[in-house]
């Protein structure tokens, strides 16, 4: 079990609310989406975007008797195409009507029915990030109603490796060190290694990328030689193939375990010839939304490593659909996450490494580190060394906070009555 330090605070999920065991839940009365607006402690900046206040789509599924399941997407046009309108038509128009008269009679048949769901529109335009919000609410509420555990998912999708204990033995929270200047690097280090963070995730893609890189380096010193810490670098589609292959010939004389996306998504070709080229593994993120993009890279030995994000990629099922296509052709998973994520998609994160083993590298559970609130009456953060502790109970394991979920909205829901 991961040592949790004093000074730090990860909180036990609470206990969930008892529900009589039904043989049928009873029907969806409404479905409501939540618009937040949480400041952040400090701004966060990289090659694509800076970002000062988080902004989730929560969204609330519940029954006639009260029960309530929740999801969480942080739609990113540069990610997956996706705005934040996009996402709420997306959930209306294409999610909700097919639930209306959806009656499972067991937990299995809504993992089905939340498996099912699709990952593009009837235009072909991708809606992962819509998708990952209503799956989560899906399986949160249902899984609640049949006092069930997420541990069931790993179970349906029969594959024999996933389950517990999955990663909790190996998987530690990375620190993740925006585009910074070189003394502000180190500052946010040094920082970091107070609670022993052993892995690192440095933000590159502009003119102080080498300053930066020898800043983090030299702070890091023995320990990353050594092989006791380990340094990361995200590039966020900033280069072109000339660039990136200039940049990374440069950088192998540092242990650099991955650079993640070097190259824009789509310039598979690119990918294919920086990968022959590099000594440095690269980790797809941008490049790697869908099922079938997964399929590309390994086809085109484009990249040796994913980074998979259950708001861009989906919902957790898709993650493990990932991570398996991944494992049978020996790609290394990053279990990554979206910048100022709540503790909603954190425990689905935590699920994640919980079900699937083999992931060393994790982001996220940043809670308070780096939210001035959250939406769970306690919250979800790494601890000691990025240690965490393992989720517990029927549906993600968290409590939602109704004040709060309303005082963090920047406007009024909206609901769709069934």
């Amino acid at each position: 079990m991961p040592v949790r330090s004093r000074a730090t605070r990860d909180a036990r999920p609470e206990k969930p609310r008892t529900i009589a065991l039904m043989s049928r839940p009873t029907p969806i009365s409404k479905i409501t989406l939540h618009r937040l607006a949480i400041p952040m402690k400090q701004s966060f900046r990289h090659a694509t975007a800076e970002r000062s206040v988080s902004e989730p789509l929560i969204v609330a599924l519940e029954f006639a008797d009260g029960t309530i399941g929740y999801g969480e997407t942080h739609p990113r046009p540069y990610v997956t195409g996706e705005s934040m309108d996009d996402a709420v038509r997306s959930i209306r128009d294409v999610f909700v009507p097919p639930l209306v008269d959806f009656h499972p009679s067991n937990f299995g048949e809504a993992i089905e029915a939340a498996a099912s769901l699709p990952t593009v529109d009837p235009t072909g335009k991708v809606i992962t990030a819509a998708r990952a919000a209503v799956e989560l609410a899906m399986l949160d509420a249902y899984a609640k109603a049949f006092e069930r555990s997420f541990e069931t998912i790993a179970g349906w999708l029969s594959e024999p490796w996933l389950g517990p204990p999955g990663s909790a033995a190996t998987a530690r929270f990375s620190g993740v060190v925006s585009g910074e200047s070189p003394d502000r690097v180190a500052r946010s280090i040094r920082k970091m290694r107070l609670i022993r963070l052993p892995h690192f995730k440095l933000k590159v893609g502009d003119a102080d990328d080498d300053a930066r890189i020898a800043a983090a380096v030299r702070v890091l010193g023995r320990a990353l030689e050594k092989g006791r810490v380990t340094l990361r670098l995200d590039a966020n589609e900033a280069w072109t193939l000339e660039q990136a292959a200039a940049n990374l010939e440069r950088w192998e004389q540092y242990p650099i375990a991955s650079v993640e996306q070097p190259l824009p998504k789509g310039a598979i070709d690119d990918w294919a010839a920086l990968a022959a080229r590099s000594n440095i593994p690269l980790m797809a993120d941008e490049s790697l939304v869908t099922y079938e993009d997964g399929e590309e890279l390994i086809t085109r030995k484009a990249a040796s490593a994913f980074n998979i994000r259950i708001s861009k990629n989906g919902g957790l099922i898709p993650a493990m659909r990932l991570a398996i296509l991944a494992q049978k052709h020996n790609i290394q998973c990053q279990l990554g996450c979206m910048v100022g994520e709540t503790s909603i998609l954190s425990a689905a994160a935590r699920w994640f490494l919980q079900l699937v083993p083999g992931i060393t590298y994790a982001e996220g559970s940043f809670g308070s580190f780096l939210l001035k609130d959250d939406v769970v009456r306690r919250g979800l953060r790494f601890g000691w060394r990025g240690g965490w502790r393992t989720m517990q109970g029927h549906g993600l394991g968290v409590t939602i906070d109704a004040s709060r979920l309303a005082a963090l909205s920047d406007q009024p829901p909206v609901t769709i009555v069934f």
